[in-house]
């Protein structure tokens, strides 16, 4: 088995769509306040994706840059489809702004920002997280519109930009870690905190929200 086949088995094996929080949203049971709390929770994650990857692009070899720039400017583009789909939920746009997180919240984005110093872990921390979010994105289309009548090009414009570009972000990070040679032990590690990270950030979201 590969690097990429290990690493997406531990993605399946510890989905987020299994977590408590999701199977909430994707059986209806979160509250359109559970909604608009995890709006602002999620959305320290969104906006700090874009300096996640400066590091990586920093210590990039020069035939990757560009593309990971792009993919670096998608992600910051992505911030105002968020403040949307959050102003939905009653949460303004002024509030989203200056709300900080929860302390699991902060350590989530603290721990996955820890994994992008090198450009091979950079990498890999962001295949991990990417992976799963063009079906996560999907489901939670769906789940927005069965449960929460959610339908509106402002609540649906993020999830539906996600359930397209990152299939081709985490594809990226794929063609970098097949070439890599750090020892597939320290990536798997990598890989693993990252799950972590994200899973923390839901934790936060259910234990102040549901």
């Amino acid at each position: 088995m590969n690097i990429i086949q290990k690493i997406d088995e531990m993605i399946e094996e510890r989905s987020l769509l299994k977590h408590p929080f999701y199977q909430m949203w994707s059986d209806g049971k979160l509250t359109k306040e559970s909604l608009a709390g995890y709006s602002k929770e999620y959305f320290q994650l969104v906006k700090a994706v874009p300096s996640f990857m400066t590091p990586i692009i920093e210590k990039s070899p020069d035939g990757v840059i560009s593309e990971l720039v792009e993919n670096q400017q998608e992600e910051s583009d992505h911030i105002k489809p968020w403040i949307a789909f959050a102003g939905e939920l009653g949460i303004s746009e002024d509030e989203l702004v200056s709300y900080s997180g929860t302390s699991k919240t902060q350590k989530a984005v603290s721990d996955l920002n820890q994994l992008m110093d090198t450009f091979d872990g950079g990498a890999c921390a962001m295949y991990a997280f990417e992976k799963e979010i063009p079906k996560i994105s999907q489901t939670k289309l769906d789940g927005l519109a069965e449960f929460y009548g959610l339908t509106s090009n402002e609540a649906t414009e993020y999830f539906k930009l996600h359930t397209e570009a990152d299939i081709r972000h985490a594809a990226s990070w794929r063609n970098i870690l097949e070439k890599s040679s750090v020892d597939s032990e320290k990536l798997i590690e990598i890989a693993d905190k990252s799950i972590s990270a994200q899973n923390l950030l839901l934790d936060s979201c259910y234990e102040e929200y549901c």
